[in-house]
């Protein structure tokens, strides 16, 4: 960082009313995000970290360093002893009414978990909820979706591994399903401090509220469908191809552009290169399902989709994003109804904004911690006026 008076943004009129894109307001100390390189954890490439154990990943985010294998082997047999959810959580979530969006489950539950057995100490706190998650989203999958009785859980097996066991998904390859998603929570783990269920979750815990509260905030940010449902719709996309022909799939995009309709999966705000997330997911998939048509839609879109955006000079970033496969790679395992993928991506993204919120308490400004987010709106339109006149 510069100098204590350096000038970081200037903000004009023009800037009002813009979302606080690109507006300067913290520091973070999980994650940046590169222009050409990517996310980064800590300092590390996903690219180097996305074969990691993901409690490995988890370590990094709240220690700033990669545990040594002794290191490594505390902290699983320590999140292991904190999984069990408390008393009567998994029975009030069952009860929850079937209409309810799964992500309204899940706010509902973190919501829940705060009510029964919290600490107050956010470090303490945010452990226990890493560790919770699994049964937690298990529960949501299984009960939401109708597909039997309660797994018991495993926590020595470990996040996903327990995770996906507790799921039970039909008919799905447990091993195929487990190497997805042990990726897929390392990759959404988390993305910079400022997006918006990031940036709700620290806002929250700045006004001392705990970390369930906080999280439950940070996850009815994700939930809304310009943030985290992404994923869903570029499935969307991919399904509405209908042809795995390179050629049709060309033609198809040009129609698209010259239709001024989105192209789901390409671009991003920051990035300006293909992003890495999805280069890693591309590769995965050609291991654990590279047969399936949506797949093979997947990768011609790939290929065909960035010729034709490369061809507008307005376009600044014309390669893939996370999102252009994940949901694609998720269908080909079974998972294939899209409303769920929300609750994937929050709890993946549940560790990373934990960590944030444990900085921002517990370590920021020498153990102070950030202040209140108080940020500041002009008044429009409110001259005064007198109920006499």
């Amino acid at each position: 960082m510069g100098e204590q008076n350096d000038v970081l943004f200037s903000i004009t009129t023009r800037h009002l009313n813009t979302g606080l894109r690109g507006f300067p307001v913290g520091t973070v100390r999980t994650s940046r995000v590169d222009p050409m390189e990517g996310v980064s954890y800590v300092g590390y490439s996903v690219k180097d970290l996305a074969n990691l154990d993901p409690e490995a990943v988890v370590y990094l985010m709240f220690n700033k360093e990669l545990p040594n294998a002794e290191q490594l082997s505390a902290f699983k047999a320590d999140l292991a002893s904190r999984a069990k959810l408390p008393e009567g959580v998994a029975a009030m979530v069952a009860g929850l009414p079937k209409q309810g969006h799964p992500m309204e489950w899940l706010i509902a539950g973190l919501n829940l978990l705060g009510m029964t057995g919290k600490t107050n100490d956010y470090t303490e706190d945010a452990l226990n909820l890493i560790a919770r998650t699994p049964e937690l989203v298990a529960t949501v999958f299984r009960q939401r979706s109708g597909w039997g009785a309660p797994i018991e859980s495993k926590p020595e097996l470990g996040l996903v591994e327990n995770f996906v066991q507790m799921m039970g998904v039909p008919g799905a390859d447990a091993g195929k399903l487990t190497a997805l998603l042990r990726t897929f929570y390392i990759l959404h783990m988390d993305h910079g401090g400022g997006n918006l269920s990031t940036f709700t979750g620290k806002a929250v815990a700045s006004g001392l509220a705990d970390i369930y509260a906080s999280l439950g905030a940070a996850m009815a940010g994700l939930y809304g469908p310009r943030h985290g449902r992404a994923n869903q719709d570029c499935l969307a996309f991919v399904r509405s191809v209908g042809t795995t022909d390179a050629d049709e799939i060309e033609a198809m995009v040009r129609t698209r552009m010259a239709n001024k309709q989105l192209v789901f999966g390409f671009g991003h705000a920051v990035l300006r290169a293909e992003d890495p997330r999805a280069t890693i997911q591309y590769e995965l998939g050609k291991e654990i399902c590279p047969n399936d048509a949506l797949f093979q839609t997947a990768l011609a879109l790939r290929e065909r989709a960035v010729k034709v955006l490369k061809e507008n000079p307005k376009i600044s970033n014309p390669y893939p994003n996370v999102d252009a496969v994940s949901g694609t790679l998720l269908n080909s395992q079974g998972l294939t109804d899209s409303d769920y993928y929300t609750v994937l991506f929050g709890f993946a993204r549940i560790a990373g904004i934990a960590a944030q919120i444990v900085d921002e308490r517990v370590n920021f400004r020498n153990g102070k911690g950030v202040a209140i987010y108080r940020c500041s709106f002009k008044a429009e339109n409110q001259d005064p006026r007198s109920l006499n006149s």
